[in-house]
């Protein structure tokens, strides 16, 4: 097969696959397909499940090169996920290495909220921007560092892991073994957590949230909150507040230009984006800049990041030639 002038961007979310081909230099998806993640599922499932959605968007063609997207701690220099707090199966996977086999084209593997972060800086919120730092809240809470318009690692490949900074130190206990990260107190699953332990240490207590039983979600919280329900407005703003909190702490270490806030739990509405604001203001320095603004790809902004990172590929393909 002779390699074509596209691009496929890949995104393995912790509740849904995304697969994506665009031209190289286009800015319009040519074909977009996602696939919502049952229950209980592996990394076995999702390595089928995108493998298949690539080989249906591409139908026979061979990409030019290919960017990847992945929800946990990755070692982009290596192309190895090194591990996903909420799906088993992926300790130490050589997904670049596997998914240049399977397609014949370079790839680039990079931690979901650092390809996001790219992609907000590249085309979305960050583009008048030379530092920004990208929060993702969602099922879990991620963040990206964009200094001098690249992705910032760290030593240690893990960089930018703010859903795993701490803002209470007897709080609930997180994914990652410890108490209080900003994950286990303002990811989607935390404030459904949150609220059904409020229903059951409140019965007496009126609330629309009842109805849902153990089905209740984040967005269920959300829409309750909007509707004036008070509960759902307390557990709300105790994540927002937790969140922020976590923000005003890497603002005061980082100092970027803006924060851009992306992710499923950033629609909860404008309530929660004030109080996220107001409790960041409050845990940094006065004269830091505050710049809190939505992330204008939405839930594309991983894909266009991927774009990004295969762009890059191919820029430094052609610096070699």
């Amino acid at each position: 097969m002779s390699h074509t002038n596209i691009i496929l961007a890949l995104d393995y979310g912790g509740t849904k696959l995304s697969a994506a081909i665009i031209g190289i230099g286009e800015r319009a998806w040519r074909a977009l397909a996602r696939v919502q993640s049952p229950p209980q599922h592996d990394a076995s499932y999702e390595q089928a499940t995108m493998r298949a959605l690539a080989r249906e968007l591409l139908k026979g063609e061979t990409p030019r090169a290919i960017g990847v997207s992945f929800g946990g701690p990755v070692d982009a220099a290596r192309g190895r996920v090194l591990l996903s707090h909420h799906i088993p199966g992926w300790e130490d996977t050589p997904l670049r290495d596997q998914l240049q086999a399977e397609f014949n084209a370079p790839v680039s593997v990079d931690n979901d909220a650092n390809v996001a972060a790219l992609g907000e800086y590249r085309f979305g919120a960050g583009r008048d921007c030379d530092s920004l730092l990208y929060v993702t809240v969602s099922t879990g809470v991620g963040g990206g560092i964009i200094i001098g318009g690249k992705i910032y690692n760290g030593a240690d490949a893990v960089a930018g892991e703010i859903g795993h900074t701490i803002c209470d130190l007897r709080g609930p206990l997180c994914v990652c073994g410890r108490r209080g990260c900003v994950e286990a107190m303002a990811c989607g699953p935390a404030i459904a957590r949150a609220a059904r332990e409020r229903l059951r240490a409140e019965p007496h207590v009126s609330s629309t949230l009842r109805a849902y039983g153990d089905a209740l979600t984040a967005a269920d919280v959300a829409r309750a909150a909007d509707s004036g329900d008070a509960l759902a407005q307390n557990v709300l703003e105790d994540a927002a507040r937790a969140l922020g909190f976590g923000i005003g702490t890497a603002i005061t270490l980082l100092n970027p230009m803006r924060v851009v806030i992306g992710g499923g739990v950033s629609k909860a509405g404008e309530r929660w984006w004030t109080i996220v604001r107001q409790a960041a203001r409050a845990n940094t320095l006065p004269q830091m800049r505050v710049d809190i603004v939505p992330a204008a790809l939405g839930d594309d902004a991983p894909l266009w990041g991927a774009v990004a990172l295969a762009e890059e590929l191919l820029g430094q393909k052609a610096e070699r030639v």
